[in-house]
Order: structure tokens, then sequence, then C-alpha cells
């Protein structure tokens, strides 16, 4: 069995370690399985794709449509080091799922429109797939509505050119899409349960996804949501790729 390589781009380490554990977790990884490049904490090292049966991306503070002189300076240095990987990975089709991030990278890589228009508040959304969405393989077993968490500023307004709708939210109409055969994002997280999110609005209390003297009902929100569905998402994409 093949090992999947995880770019993430969390600075703090309780998130970012709570985020590996996750996609272990949900995707069925055994640790060996799994290599975490974490791009925020120095230059891309380099990387073969061959080695890899597919790759996966985690979430992150970066908002992809920011300006760019708005843009931190390790934004902008991970943001130029991912262009040449996306080359390769779009050229040759590699499995590819990005979660939340990944719409915003696969996006303007591949010509997306992402800005603050749907934006979502965190907590638990109903997901409503396509017909597309209904028939894609890394959709199977999901039902046609379910809940997921999501916690975004910016979001896909339209769909690069060749790209295909699988999922939509009655706040954000993009929620997935798919790019050729099988590059794959999603604006929701298919790598969180509850307690993930509850690190997450611990962690980013004060990064302006809620006003920090709401986090107490931000979290209520998400204990009340019935979020198991989307974890599928991951065991898919690892047994149809690993």
């Amino acid at each position: 069995m093949r090992t999947f390589l995880l770019l993430a781009s969390r600075a703090e380490d309780v998130a970012a370690d709570d985020e590996l554990a996750a996609f272990l977790r949900f995707g069925g990884l055994d640790p060996d399985r799994l290599h975490r490049v974490r791009m925020e904490a120095g230059p891309l090292p380099p990387i073969d794709l061959d080695d890899y049966a597919g790759v996966l991306m985690g979430g992150s503070p970066f908002n992809s449509s920011d300006p760019e002189d708005a843009k931190p300076p390790t934004q902008r240095r991970v943001e130029a080091e991912l262009r040449p990987l996306l080359d390769q990975i779009v050229e040759r089709d590699v499995p590819f799922l990005g979660s939340c991030y990944g719409v915003g990278t696969l996006g303007v890589h591949q010509g997306a429109v992402i800005d603050s228009r749907y934006a979502e508040p965190v907590g638990p959304v109903a997901i409503t797939l396509t017909d597309a969405g209904v028939a894609d393989p890394l959709l199977a077993g999901l039902p046609r509505v379910f809940e997921a968490f999501v916690g975004h500023k910016e979001a896909c307004a339209e769909l690069p050119a060749a790209a295909t709708l699988l999922a939509s939210s009655p706040a954000c109409p993009v929620q997935m899409f798919r790019m050729r055969r099988h590059l794959y994002a999603t604006q929701f997280h298919p790598e969180l349960d509850a307690q993930g999110i509850l690190t997450r609005i611990e962690v980013y209390r004060h990064a302006g996804y809620f006003p920090p003297h709401e986090a107490d009902q931000v979290a209520a929100r998400v204990r009340a949501g019935d979020v198991s569905w989307p974890h599928l998402v991951l065991r898919n994409f690892v047994r149809l790729f690993g």
C-alpha cells in the first residue's frame, strides 16, 4: 500500500497535529502511510509525486483572495512554492483532495473566482450533492443531503470553466468541485468531527472567524450538529487511490 502526502499550513502545533490525527483517523491510514509537509514552517522540500498515491491538503488561516500586498510573507512564499507543484498535479491528474484551503488554491490555479461573497460562519451546514456528485465515486455511499462542518472567510464564486460542481449548501453555491478525473476540492471539512472543530474554535478564537466573545455560542452550535457522513469522503479517497 502506498503513502499519501499531506500538505499542511497551520502554524499552531495544536491545530496542525490535530489535523494530522484527523486525516489519519478518518482516512483509515497508519502513520507510516501519511507524510506531512508543514509548508508554513520552511521552504517546500523537493517532492517527487511518483512517491505518493495521492495528495491531501488541509485547511489554512491563509485566504487566497487577499490582495497580494496584504498577505504575510509566509503565505506569499507558500503560494509561490505551491504553483509549480500544482502545475504537475493538474497536468498529470494526480489524485488530489483539498479541504477548504484546497478550494482557494486549486480554484485560483484553474481560473476560479475566489472572494468573500459566500463566506460561512463556523458550524454545521446542510450539504446537497448535485447529480454529478451522486454519480462521483469519491462520494459513493453518502446521502444526497448531509451535514458537514464549515467556517471560511472566502469561497468559490465562479467555478473554473472545466470544473464539475459536485455539492452546494444554501449559503455557499460551491461546496465541492472536481477537475479532470482525480482533482477534488471541498469547501466543507471532511476531516473534522465535533472535537476537531472545537479545538480550532479555541486556537482561532481571535482570528476573525467570529467575535471572540461568541466562542461559547459557536461551540454550542457545533455540538448540536450531526456530522458523520463527510468522513466517508476521506475513506473513499484512500480506498480509490491507495
